[in-house]
């Protein structure tokens, strides 16, 4: 027993504070040597089911930027915490994963609540380490404490990402009554510092070929908040005409250049900084010709950061066939995402960045980065379609370096967000669930941390962008992009960061699937979920393939009929039950008033009108853009 709760102590000295545990029997040690530790009074959090416990612990630990402990009784538990130890391994996401376990010699005896836990998450997780059985021995005691302070500094090391100790427990359990929990002093401790890169770190050779590479474009991954690379970019962006193409979870808006405490505690005062990346490329992408697509194809493309969401900038980039690609990643598999893939540069891609951002390049004839309005929509037909367009691609420079890649990207980025704003400025047609994503998009409270589901929730945010001057930080589980726990990580950020609002912006199926994120007793004032049930997986009716069988319907959509009314009520959460343009309006202040507390926001839509209305803009911007 001792050495279990030596763990909670590690653990301690490590810094690590936050702890979410389900209850179990086989588990009682370790969750009595946290729940008795004073270093996580107020800290340790109980959630019944595993599956949300985990994701609320990668809630929790995406928000702090620091190692959450998970603990778990044996058997399938621990299988339960699989789907978000995947999302942290991919998101590289720091987690101590602690299962308990029964004695191996009871492994395969048909004993209950018994399977085979050693490296029970295989290669989607950074390590597994055993925890010795029998600590009487000096020498296993040293090894016992050797094992956690290896997986602490495994999991937080760069990449970061989930470590498992599996830590087998034999009868008792649970102390005699009356007897104090000791936590030794002398334990051993090891740390491995994780240095950051030198900002003064020698260019690799391949940098100096920017010089001569032509026509660069920056494209961004996933990638956390991060205010030096925000810097570097913008310069980039400024001083040499590079285009900087960002998904809305890379989190490169112009705006994150705030110290990320300065966000965390709601102190940081206005930022002008203008948004210098470009973010409509799921607008005009897939509706452009083969000619068009050679006015942005670039010589040098430079990537960085984890999946992108757009699959038309997916698919443009694998044909663009850029003479050069180099992927910025300190570590880890190398990716070549495009097939094109011809330098991995190791480097934190904000070092890299600065030193690109002061490296000697050619002078450029930078475009300017505002005033491009584009007259898209000068007349529309009585189907909503503009048309007489001025051509965004006209005056664009088809020679020089950088200026004409960049004049093309800006243009057509500038006629994409002009075309939006025409779309959706045509008086409001039959409700729907684009026209409410974006008035709910519109009204964020700044310094949100927004959480994006799964599925049309996180496609809709990146067609759409985020509104200017919000400061918003986005977060998306696209590790794996499963549904599973996308509620349950919005949790835990909230209870991660009580004085910052927290959204999360979800559909009906990923919401119901995960309703038991509410299952605690933890309170959490600053989070709001707007739930858009269509009553159904409404994305097959979208995506093509599904949507043209004849089994749509009831093997794809999987109708049901459940409304939110009575989690809300169940959960102590207010609700707010819209279906009305006028009456999503009237409620979103209030919603999103700080003193409304916990809330629901459901929005009632039908699934064959949200179809029609999506092919209505697809059909605009195929007009606009081919």
């Amino acid at each position: 027993m001792q050495a279990v709760y030596n763990i909670a102590e590690i653990c301690a000295r490590h810094g690590i504070t936050d702890v979410v545990l389900s209850p179990g029997s086989r588990s009682a040690p370790l969750t009595l040597a946290f729940a008795r530790h004073p270093a996580f009074a107020g800290k340790l959090r109980v959630v019944p089911d595993e599956r949300a416990a985990a994701f609320i612990g990668l809630g929790i630990a995406q928000a702090t930027r620091r190692p959450v402990v998970l603990v778990c009784t044996s058997g399938s538990a621990g299988l339960n915490y699989a789907p978000a130890v995947a999302e942290a391994f991919f998101q590289q996401v720091p987690l101590l994963v602690l299962t308990a376990d029964r004695p191996p010699e009871w492994i395969d005896q048909l004993d209950g609540q018994t399977i085979r836990q050693q490296n029970l998450y295989g290669r989607h997780a950074k390590g597994a380490f055993d925890f010795p059985v029998d600590t009487t021995h000096a020498d296993a005691k040293w090894h016992a404490e050797r094992i956690v302070n290896e997986a602490i500094n495994l999991a937080s090391a760069y990449p970061a990402g989930p470590v498992q100790v599996n830590v087998p427990l034999r009868e008792p359990f649970y102390p005699k009554a009356g007897e104090e929990a000791r936590y030794e002093q002398d334990v051993k401790i090891i740390r491995d510092t994780d240095y950051p890169f030198p900002a003064g770190i020698p260019l690799p050779g391949a940098l100096q070929d920017a010089k001569a590479a032509g026509r660069v474009l920056i494209v961004a991954g996933q990638h956390r908040a991060d205010a030096d690379l925000e810097v570097a970019l913008r310069t980039l962006s400024a001083e040499h005409g590079f285009p900087v193409i960002a998904d809305v979870i890379a989190n490169v808006s112009g705006e994150q250049d705030l110290l990320h405490d300065e966000i965390l505690n709601g102190s940081a005062a206005e930022n002008p900084a203008y948004d210098f990346a470009l973010h409509r490329h799921d607008v005009f992408l897939a509706g452009l010709s083969a000619d068009e697509k050679a006015a942005l194809q670039p010589d040098l493309l430079i990537t960085f950061g984890q999946s992108l969401i757009s699959k038309a900038l997916k698919l443009f980039l694998r044909d663009a066939a850029p003479q050069q690609h180099w992927h910025v990643q300190a570590s880890g598999p190398a990716s070549d995402t495009f097939r094109r893939t011809t330098e991995i540069i190791r480097l934190e891609p904000a070092t890299f960045f600065q030193a690109l951002a002061t490296a000697e390049l050619p002078p450029a004839d930078v475009p300017q980065q505002v005033g491009y309005a584009i007259q898209i929509s000068a007349n529309s037909t009585e189907s909503g379609t503009p048309t007489g367009a001025t051509h965004w691609l006209s005056s664009v420079p088809r020679g020089g370096w950088p200026a004409g890649l960049g004049d093309a990207w800006h243009k057509a980025d500038a006629a994409a967000t002009q075309l939006l704003g025409d779309f959706f400025a045509r008086p409001m047609p039959e409700f729907n669930e684009f026209s409410a994503f974006r008035l709910s998009l519109n009204a964020l409270p700044i310094y949100t941390a927004l959480h994006l589901a799964n599925s049309m929730a996180v496609r809709y945010a990146n067609i759409l962008g985020l509104p200017h001057g919000r400061h918003i930080e986005v977060f998306a589980n696209r590790g794996t992009s499963g549904i599973d726990g996308c509620t349950s990580t919005a949790v835990g950020a909230a209870l991660a960061q009580p004085g910052r609002p927290v959204v999360l912006l979800t559909g009906d199926v990923a919401f119901f699937y995960d309703r038991n994120a509410f299952w605690h007793n933890y309170p959490t004032p600053n989070l709001r979920v707007v739930l858009f049930n269509n009553h159904g997986g409404g994305i097959f009716r979208i995506i093509d393939g599904p949507r043209q069988q004849p089994e749509l319907d009831e093997f794809f959509e999987t109708r049901q009929g459940l409304t939110a009314e009575n989690t809300a009520r169940d959960f102590n959460l207010r609700y707010f039950p819209v279906s009305t343009f006028a009456e999503l309006e009237a409620a979103l202040p209030v919603f999103f008033a700080a003193e409304t507390g916990a809330a629901i926001l459901e929005v009632f839509t039908d699934s064959k009108t949200n179809a029609a209305f999506f092919e209505r803009y697809r059909a605009a911007v195929k007009q606009a853009f081919s």
